[in-house]
């Protein structure tokens, strides 16, 4: 039996208004709501994030949005280019004193693996998919960012997709409202 002292309880009461996944206990800080509108997304993947400490404690606290922003590649010195975050927004933590050159909107390194970065820079060249930001959550003490592999939907495609979903909606309460009789 569980008392109040519980690890869940405990990470319910930290994260009270953020959305909690009860399987995962990973905490989902912020959300793309027109990612899955806008492309259909085909694989995902998780990368770290390289922050700087009073952006972590503005994100964690629930400052962060990912409207407008998406994942491009950068030559390096190194071999192969690097993942970057383009365009997140992460407003200043309030509490971080006085900072007079932080851009809010600027770019971000993605850490993945090696292969990981060769496989997506094939796709993105070769079907001309874009990578689109879906969520960022905490795993552990780790703040990640979930991004996919998506292509671009067309007016009528994003107009199926709202049918689709009105007909589903309309057959769940019709089956709901049989049961109740």
């Amino acid at each position: 039996m569980r008392g109040s002292n519980s690890p869940r309880t405990k990470i319910k009461q930290i994260y009270p208004k953020f959305i909690y996944q009860e399987s995962k206990f990973m905490p989902v800080l912020a959300y793309n709501k027109r990612a899955n509108f806008d492309y259909d997304i085909q694989e995902t993947y998780e990368a770290g994030l390289v922050l700087l400490g009073y952006e972590v404690k503005s994100i964690k606290t629930g400052h962060v949005s990912l409207k407008g922003s998406y994942v491009t590649f950068k030559k390096s010195k190194k071999s192969l280019p690097e993942a970057f975050l383009i365009n997140a927004h992460i407003p200043l933590y309030k509490f971080a004193g006085d900072r007079p050159n932080y851009d809010p909107t600027r770019s971000r390194k993605l850490l993945l693996k090696k292969k990981e970065i060769a496989h997506l820079i094939g796709k993105k060249d070769e079907q001309g998919l874009t990578l689109v930001p879906v969520k960022i959550y905490t795993k552990h003490s780790f703040i990640k960012l979930e991004f996919g592999v998506g292509k671009g939907r067309k007016k009528f495609d994003k107009r199926e997709v709202i049918k689709k979903r009105e007909l589903d909606r309309s057959i769940r309460t019709l089956t709901k409202q049989s049961f109740r009789r």
